[in-house]
Order: C-alpha cells, then sequence, then structure tokens
C-alpha cells in the first residue's frame, strides 16, 4: 500500500472495454512531485462494461494509497466521478434505488468504493480522454488500462512492466501552433465550433459521448472535437 510520501499524492485511474461490453482492463497511476507517472498497476476483467472498468479502476487506486494520505484523482470518466460524488448520497437514501426507482447498476463496486472513500480527502478532478498533450496522468492509465484491456494480462511497475504503448484513441498529429485552445484543433473557422450534446451518441471514432460532453460536427454527423478532421 502507498503509504505518507508526502502531504498529497496525485493520481489518476481509468478503465476500457473493447466493445462496451468486451474484453476490458482497468489501471491506475501515481505521481511523484515533478507528476510524473512514478507507479502504476493494470489488470484484465475479461468482458465487462466500460463502466465497470472505470469503477474497478477507482475501487484498486483507492485500495492501493493508504487512507490518510489526501489524494488528488484525476479521471475522464463523468460517469464514475458522478457515481461517487453526486448521485451516490441520493442513492444511498433512496435504499440503493435510482431516482426512478431502479436499481443501481454496478452496486457493489459503487458500495465498496463508498467504503474506501469514509473519512478520507480526495479532490476528484475531471480530465478529457485522448487529447493531444493531454494530461500526462491519464494519458498513461488510459494506454494501461487499454493494454490490460487487449492482451488480458496484469502489469504494473512492480513487475518491471514497460510502459504502456500509445493508445489507438489519441490523435497522432501535433495540434497546430495557431490552435492551442481546447475546443479548437484544426480545420475551418466553421469547423472549430462545439456544443453541449443534449443526448448521449457515439463519434464515428466509435467511442461514446454523454449528454453534457462537448461535441463537433464532423463528415458523418457529431461526435468528439478531437475526431473531428480523422476523415479530412
Amino acid at each position: 500500500m502507498i503509504g505518507r510520501m508526502r502531504e498529497r499524492v496525485v493520481a489518476a485511474c481509468d478503465g476500457a472495454s473493447k466493445g462496451n461490453p468486451g474484453p476490458a482492463g482497468w489501471a491506475w497511476v501515481v505521481a511523484d512531485e515533478a507528476e510524473t507517472p512514478a507507479r502504476w498497476e493494470a489488470g484484465p476483467l475479461g468482458r465487462a462494461t466500460n463502466n465497470v472498468a472505470e469503477l474497478t479502476a477507482l475501487e484498486r487506486l483507492l485500495t492501493a494509497v493508504a487512507p490518510d494520505v489526501p489524494l488528488e484523482i484525476r479521471m475522464d470518466s463523468q460517469y464514475a466521478m458522478k457515481a461517487v460524488t453526486t448521485w451516490l448520497p441520493g442513492w444511498k437514501r433512496n435504499g440503493w434505488k435510482t431516482a426512478a426507482g431502479k436499481p443501481v447498476a454496478n452496486q457493489e463496486l459503487v458500495v465498496r468504493i463508498d467504503e474506501l472513500l469514509d473519512g478520507r480527502t480526495v479532490d476528484f478532478r475531471y480530465v478529457p480522454a485522448h487529447q493531444v498533450d493531454g494530461d500526462r496522468l491519464n494519458d498513461f492509465a488510459d494506454r494501461a488500462a487499454s493494454q490490460a484491456a487487449t492482451v488480458q494480462e496484469p502489469a504494473g511497475s512492480d513487475q518491471g512492466s514497460p510502459e504502456p504503448p500509445p493508445s489507438p484513441d489519441t490523435p497522432k498529429t501535433s495540434r497546430p501552433a495557431k490552435a492551442k485552445s481546447p475546443r479548437r484543433s484544426g480545420g475551418s473557422a466553421s469547423s472549430s465550433r462545439t456544443v453541449k450534446a443534449k443526448f448521449p451518441g457515439r463519434c464515428m471514432c466509435g467511442r461514446p459521448y454523454a449528454a453534457g460532453a462537448d461535441i463537433a460536427k464532423n463528415d458523418q454527423g457529431w461526435g468528439h472535437p478531437e475526431c473531428r478532421t480523422a476523415g479530412a
């Protein structure tokens, strides 16, 4: 277990599912004082959904870090973050039922995370996934989870595993110098506009986006802003 190395630990966790549901994996990474990946772990889940993988990654991270260590956790899953920070109190009051009266999905994992969060100091921070020059820790966790989902084998710094390979979902080209804003990644002025999605959907890259997420027009409809020039 990671103990009190310093006043605050910065970490990231992520899950991946190749098919949702499909072969899935989880990963977490803890940074050193320079916010460089210092210790990490990843593992397979067999066939599972992306939400199960995301929650499992958070549960494994909280298990690996001593409860008296303040944590900043960076995640790209709005579902997992909202499940344990926004929706959980209401679910508990309603006897683990949603506002619609249905059983809470993935309840066993959510209950376990709730227990692990009890009495801890944790600051959750949302970071967008698959961004060129994006958050280094989240990118590392994303790559490790993706590799675990693909090969269905555990990996990590304690095992002497090499750094996970680049994610196939991250754009390979560098962002143009004149387009440093996260809402702009090239293309014409009209193609740079982003809007908030009214409903959940699926981008042409195959990954879904949630209601309220930033989306942009592409050749096949609407999807992630970073994917809008994929077909250009």
